[in-house]
């Protein structure tokens, strides 16, 4: 999602420093500066923070599933901590943080991880966005599109609306577009960005924001 959302922010005038692991800096998009670093790391890239106003985090275990409980805590979890720490240090004045829809049925262990990273942040006393996608269909994530006709339904039936709302599905597009909004509108203390108001983003409406 990095690579797509860079070159968006380039275009709308900002400057971006991207975090790439050692190996990966040819993947940072050209026109960002790189800063080669561990994101679990806590003394990996803090120093290269300072004088940004935001921070975006993106981290996360790949293709997340029940059986990855651990990871979640060993990465997307201590990521996090590592990233309000050094944004905290470094003045940063707004943080924007990919989360998940939340209640949700399954993926437990997942969306507790994400909700106590979201706690987190707010403790810090940073300005945040969360972004709370459920699934984003994208190159090699299409197979939920099997779903949407079950999606339709639920939406159409009142005891299923909110639900199925609250966890539907959104694009890579719409996701990047989210993004984009989100770091060029800091709010002044917290606001969350679900699946709703992703779609709504997209297609140029804006509106008040839950926090």
């Amino acid at each position: 999602m990095g690579k797509g959302l860079i070159p968006l922010l380039l275009e709308g005038g900002h400057e971006i420093r991207a975090l790439a692991r050692p190996g990966s800096e040819r993947q940072v998009p050209a026109g960002a500066q790189t800063i080669t670093g561990n994101a679990l790391q806590e003394d990996s890239y803090a120093a290269s923070v300072s004088g940004a106003d935001t921070f975006v985090h993106l981290i996360g275990v790949a293709h997340p599933g029940p059986s990855k409980a651990r990871q979640f805590r060993e990465v997307d979890w201590v990521s996090a901590q590592v990233a309000v720490k050094s944004a905290r240090a470094a003045g940063i004045r707004h943080f924007v943080y990919l989360s998940v829809a939340q209640p949700a049925p399954v993926m437990k262990e997942y969306v507790a991880v994400r909700a106590e990273c979201e706690a987190t942040i707010r403790a810090s006393g940073m300005a945040a966005t969360f972004l709370r996608p459920w699934y984003v269909l994208g190159p090699g994530h299409r197979w939920p599109c099997f779903l949407l006709p079950f999606y339709k339904v639920c939406e159409w039936l009142p005891a299923t609306r909110a639900a199925s709302r609250r966890l539907g599905l959104v694009t890579l597009p719409q996701m990047l577009r989210a993004l984009v909004w989100a770091v060029e509108n800091p709010p002044e203390s917290t606001q969350i960005l679900d699946v709703p108001r992703i779609r709504a983003l997209s297609e140029g409406r804006t509106g008040s924001v839950p926090a």
